[in-house]
């Protein structure tokens, strides 16, 4: 079963969860319009549907190939691209000034997940490419920006972002690569990074290199890292010194070229300084937070493919006779056990979608705000729900498309059903652009004692305004949903108050023990507010007459998640709250 793009539920997340009606009401994004952002999204439908996706399977089993230094897609991979930046959709959110349309992520990030949905290993690429864009308009100077950001916003190039070295893995203090001046204003990088994406390949004629390095005189420790921009042809056509050295034999995602990129073997490669001397990380930074959300994006779209590929086989499979069942075997999405599963990667695909459109919204307020105060805020919001957003989506689509392994049975165990493939691309998005537990540490040491933990008191409180016009309304359908969420929310309000305290008290065992099941605990209260407003959205809309049965569905999700996935955020309360006495006994565990 190939994939089809959930354009109906994506749009319903981004109006009535993530604020794109009150994003337009408020003139934030400038004449675009609700219907304008749905036939938009229509088309990138259509796209992920019908080019992108039939090259997955084909993509999984072909790989890339190097050789002589030089890398080949799978077939059918560089038309597609080529299809896809002459379509416009590379420019998407890229600046006016350079040849963009200016969208904003909120719509982008929609496009990125049916991108990724459609073909992860394709949706990677662009990914790099529009977070490099970001770091040259904040941070390059004017000849950088005036000499690649055209071709890059129009796709007609694509971008890299390295980081990691052999001995460093996400240690950046670490890294070894140098820079000298050359004295002519550009300098000669050397080193050699590992796990580069789309480091080399067939798709477009220049690949722009952001790497960081060190200069001569610089500090220790990450204090004392820069960016430079590096070229694989540089502006007078010669090839520059820098060479994919090899591609690696990956778990998943084989149509996407990971590289080891060796800089400097004929004296250096020419590059440019990208921001201020000893910043680098600050400029990377903005290319890393623009990652991190699209990789969220990721794992929602391949927990989407997988829910929808079991779905298909559950209806299709038969085997049993379901309860009340006359005669002959039963599909097997009648049976108890398989709806639960389905239901838990549906419920959980919509409550990580909604999580990471949320992100996506407050990070064009942070830029789109007039008043320098709601810019801060949105900023600060921002922040606190980008370590959820990529933690959160990467767990799930990797357990979604486990559970889309175990709906297909003996049969999901083998690659021709694709079922494995899902999986098997999911495993990486857990690991790459900050490990989860660095995003969790992230969330609970930086970005809860934003504002004096007044940022994520707000959240708090925009949960708990949720779970009050649940309890205002009378409808059946609805359940034990108002209780349960609120348990969760409380549990969440209880465990952020001793992770605070921890912090003030210096007790930052106490913090890094409870950071990775204190994310989780955030992501189900949150995921579960999502998922009520979205229910709340459609009973109103039920109630005024609009008979599409989507609307009763997504109040069965809610109260399914409420009932039977956010009623887990208790015992990760207590986990948090019980704090570092277990690492007392970990070496004695671990080494017996």
């Amino acid at each position: 079963m190939t994939y089809r793009a959930p354009v109906p539920d994506i749009v319903f997340t981004m109006r009535h969860v993530a604020g794109l009606d009150r994003a337009v009401a408020d003139g934030l994004y400038g004449d675009l319009s609700t219907d304008l952002a749905a036939t938009i999204l229509e088309e990138a439908g259509r796209f992920a549907n019908d080019v992108i996706a039939p090259l997955n399977r084909e993509g999984d089993k072909h790989g890339v190939i190097l050789k002589d230094g030089a890398v080949t897609t799978a077939p059918g991979w560089k038309e597609a691209y080529k299809a896809w930046s002459e379509a416009g959709w590379n420019a998407l959110p890229g600046p006016l000034e350079y040849g963009g349309q200016g969208l904003p992520t909120l719509l982008n990030s929609a496009c990125v997940e049916m991108w990724n949905a459609a073909s992860m290993a394709f949706g990677i690429g662009p990914v790099l490419t529009m977070g490099a864009i970001e770091a040259l308009v904040q941070h390059g100077s004017d000849d950088l920006r005036s000499r690649y950001l055209e071709k890059l916003v129009s796709g007609e190039w694509t971008a890299t972002m390295n980081l990691t070295e052999p001995h460093a893995g996400s240690d950046l203090a670490a890294l070894r690569s140098r820079a000298e001046p050359a004295g002519d204003g550009t300098y000669r990088v050397t080193g050699q990074k590992i796990f580069i994406t789309y480091g080399e390949h067939d798709l477009t004629d220049n690949i722009i290199h952001l790497v960081l390095a060190r200069l001569p005189d610089a500090p220790a420790g990450t204090r004392g890292i820069s960016l430079f921009l590096v070229p694989k042809f540089l502006p007078d056509g010669t090839r520059n010194d820098v060479r994919c050295h090899s591609i690696e034999h990956k778990l998943g995602i084989h149509a996407s070229p990971t590289c080891t990129m060796i800089f400097g073997d004929n004296g250096g490669a020419v590059g440019w300084l990208v921001g201020e001397e000893n910043r680098g990380l600050n400029c990377m930074f903005t290319m890393m937070n623009n990652a991190r959300l699209a990789v969220g994006l990721q794992g929602v779209a391949i927990a989407e493919r997988a829910y929808q590929q079991a779905l298909g086989y559950a209806n299709e499979r038969r085997q049993g006779r379901a309860i009340g069942a006359v005669e002959g075997m039963s599909p097997i999405a009648v049976h108890p056990d398989v709806q639960r599963n389905l239901l838990t990667m549906k419920a959980l695909t919509a409550a990580a979608r909604a999580i990471c459109y949320m992100t996506a919204e407050a990070i064009d307020r942070a830029h789109l705000e007039e008043d320098p105060a709601r810019r801060k805020k949105a900023h600060e919001r921002a922040s606190l729900l980008t370590p959820v957003a990529k933690a959160f989506s990467t767990d799930i689509g990797m357990e979604v498309a486990s559970m889309g392994v175990q709906v297909h049975g003996g049969m999901g165990f083998i690659e021709e059903t694709g079922a494995a493939q899902h999986f098997r691309d999911a495993r990486i998005a857990p690991i790459y652009e900050g490990t989860n537990g660095i995003q969790a540490i992230d969330l609970v040491t930086r970005k809860l004692p934003l504002s004096g933990g007044e940022t994520v008191r707000t959240q708090i409180a925009a949960m708990r305004a949720t779970v009050a016009r649940l309890l205002k309304e009378n409808t059946p359908a609805f359940g034990m949903t108002a209780p349960r969420l609120r348990d969760a929310i409380e549990s969440l309000d209880r465990a952020t108050s001793h992770l605070l305290q921890s912090l003030s008290s210096n007790a930052q065992g106490e913090a890094l023990a409870g950071a990775t099941p204190y994310l989780r605990l955030f992501a189900l209260a949150q995921g579960g507010a999502a998922l009520a407003e979205m229910a709340l959205a459609a009973n109103v809309q039920a109630s005024a007459g609009d008979t599409d049965p989507a609307h009763a569905g997504r109040i069965a999700l809610c109260r399914f998640f409420a009932e039977n996935i956010a009623v887990g955020a208790k015992g990760l309360e207590e986990t948090v709250m019980s704090g570092a006495g277990f690492l007392q006994d970990a070496t004695l565990a671990l080494a017996s």
